[in-house]
């Protein structure tokens, strides 16, 4: 094959629809836009969510509540993903998103105590849940706040 004979897959393209070019053309005239009306004018049409002077939904629907711009997200990691390390390694925010458990830190790593944890692991992390922090030490591990 050379580059010459290339071609698009069959029905992969298609022909642009050359509008308002003499009625011959299937699209002459009004160019598919009717006959005069807001539409059909250059500029036409209404903004998004006009309804046409109706009260519009985004307007009828309740408000409710608001969004703390203060609030921190912490990328979320379950003891029993832990597991995966060897006894004695000491589990940093470096060593989790290197070993691709978390994809970003966010505003800091929170470990939960979801599952079981059996190694006896150093764990750094900046926020621990209580239940969580008794896990890891109850089996012989260190959970430390960074």
């Amino acid at each position: 094959m050379k580059l010459h004979e290339l071609k698009p897959a069959e029905g992969s393209r298609r022909e642009r629809k050359r509008l308002g070019r003499g009625t011959a053309s299937g699209q002459g005239k009004t160019a598919g836009k009717g006959h005069k009306g807001q539409n059909a004018r250059s500029g036409g049409g209404v903004r998004l969510g006009f309804e046409g002077g109706q009260t519009p939904l985004f307007r009828r629907l309740p408000k409710r509540g608001f969004t703390n711009i203060n609030r921190k997200e912490y990328a979320i990691v379950n003891l029993d993903v832990l597991n995966r390390f060897e006894d004695g390694t000491e589990v940093t925010p470096e060593l989790l998103i290197e070993t691709g458990i978390v994809k970003n830190e966010r505003a800091g790593i929170k470990i939960l105590a979801k599952g079981k944890v059996e190694k006896k692991l150093s764990v750094k992390a900046h926020k621990f849940s209580s239940t969580a922090k008794e896990a890891i030490e109850a089996v012989g591990g260190t959970a430390e706040v960074i």
